[in-house]
């Protein structure tokens, strides 16, 4: 097999999580127990998202969830964000915002491995940055965790 049937393979298996996460999204619904949330819109196309964590006294994320609507990119990273920062410290998932953001945005050098996170589902998320319009879907979520680490009181937004 040659490397472009390797790439092509690997977004079209990148192609799948997406929609996988889009139709069925990990985490979706409130917490019973809710110590940080946020609510996010992108005003663009009207993608809509509150998230919800449970912080314990260590200031580690011990649960997560999140309500919405929106575009598959917009649900699907939501779902992808829920599953990585469970159990997570605020501070790694604060520098996680930080490097996927970058990431989208910029096209930075390929996600750095981490011994505390497994991001490898996450670079299913790179293939948005060939779209420009579809940037602000995938970091809806994002900015959402951002602003519920930082406890915001106001609405986070991707403009």
């Amino acid at each position: 097999m040659n490397e472009g049937q390797n790439s092509a393979e690997l977004q079209d298996l990148y192609r799948e999580l997406i929609l996988d996460h889009a139709r069925k999204p990990r985490n979706f619904g409130r917490l019973n127990e809710v110590t940080h949330t946020a609510e996010g819109i992108n005003p663009l196309c009207g993608d809509k998202l509150r998230l919800y964590l449970h912080v314990d006294s260590e200031h580690m994320i011990t649960d997560v969830g999140f309500e919405g609507s929106g575009c598959a990119i917009s649900m699907a990273s939501a779902s992808l964000l829920t599953e990585t920062v469970n159990n997570l410290s605020m501070a790694d998932a604060s520098s996680l915002f930080n490097l996927i953001t970058s990431r989208l945005t910029r096209q930075d050098d390929d996600i750095p491995a981490t011994e505390t996170v497994d991001l490898s589902k996450l670079q299913a998320l790179d293939g948005v940055s060939q779209h420009p319009t579809r940037i602000k879907c995938a970091t809806l979520a994002w900015h959402t965790l951002h602003a519920a680490l930082t406890q915001a009181t106001s609405i986070a937004t991707t403009e």
